[in-house]
């Protein structure tokens, strides 16, 4: 094991948080602002990258790894999570928002994760965080964001989150799916990935889907969400009040709005 190894525990079913649990001098690496609590005796350090053997080699080779971090649209620094004590201590993370953690073993998927640049949220020390251009001018003219996505590289374990349920697809030689965009949450590394566009202009403009959809070919796993944040997001903004206009007469948000003082008029 060239990773940090760790136990986990895994609670709750719509808002999930993960227990990880440290042996002496064992080290995980989160996404700065995961943290739900931790055990007294556990060190808190902010670092540069993710802390991997490959981003090691002097002060270029740490800006190498923080900058790979910033093309995913992430921050420069991770923070380390380090068992300072005697015995084991536990320090847990919380998703973003509502939804499954889906823990992975990479040394059971040869090594190899590609996934959607927000869902990471832990590791063990040691996994290696960067980014993954995909090679076919389809992906790279219309995949948008999906051009650039996470990589999790090593032997230990990884932790992602995605929104509402995850479905855990496994694909043949030659078996293939296509997934909205929003909805691919990651793939192991051995999957083909692409970007197509959705034929028919009537299809684009009028279907109620995007105009792209991600076509996976195995052989290989894909782990697909059912409700991605973008898309909670969104229903949340179309459905929010105007700042000026009605407040929703009998309504939860009416209600709150008197509480608060506001003027109706």
């Amino acid at each position: 094991m060239n990773n940090h190894e760790i136990d986990y525990q895994l609670h709750g079913d719509d808002m999930q948080f993960v227990e990880v649990e440290l042996d002496p001098e064992e080290t995980v690496i989160a996404e700065a602002g995961s943290l739900m609590m931790m055990d007294d005796q556990i060190r808190m350090e902010t670092i540069f990258g993710d802390g991997s053997s490959s981003n090691q080699g002097g002060l270029m080779g740490k800006l190498i790894g923080a900058g790979k971090r910033v093309l995913t649209g992430e921050s420069l620094f991770m923070t380390a999570f380090t068992n300072e004590g005697v015995g084991k201590k536990h320090v847990s993370f919380a998703s973003p928002y509502p939804g499954k953690i889906i823990p992975m073993d990479l040394s059971e998927i040869s090594g190899k994760l590609i996934c959607q640049k927000d869902a990471f949220l832990a590791a063990a020390k040691g996994v290696a965080v960067g980014i993954e251009f995909q090679r076919k001018l389809g992906t790279g003219f219309f995949g948008g964001e999906g051009f650039i996505m996470q990589k999790l590289e090593g032997d230990g374990m990884a932790f992602v989150h995605a929104g509402g349920t995850i479905y855990k697809k496994e694909l043949g030689v030659g078996e293939s799916i296509r997934v909205d965009t929003g909805c691919l949450v990651a793939m192991t590394g051995d999957i083909d990935y692409n970007i197509e566009y959705v034929g028919g202009i009537k299809t684009a403009l009028f279907g109620g889907e995007g105009l792209f959809f991600a076509t996976l070919r195995g052989p290989g796993t894909v782990w697909v969400q059912s409700l991605p944040f973008s898309r909670l997001a969104s229903r949340i903004f179309a459905a929010a009040p105007e700042r000026r206009g009605s407040k929703g007469e009998g309504s939860i948000a009416g209600g709150l709005f008197d509480i608060l003082g506001g003027d109706r008029k």
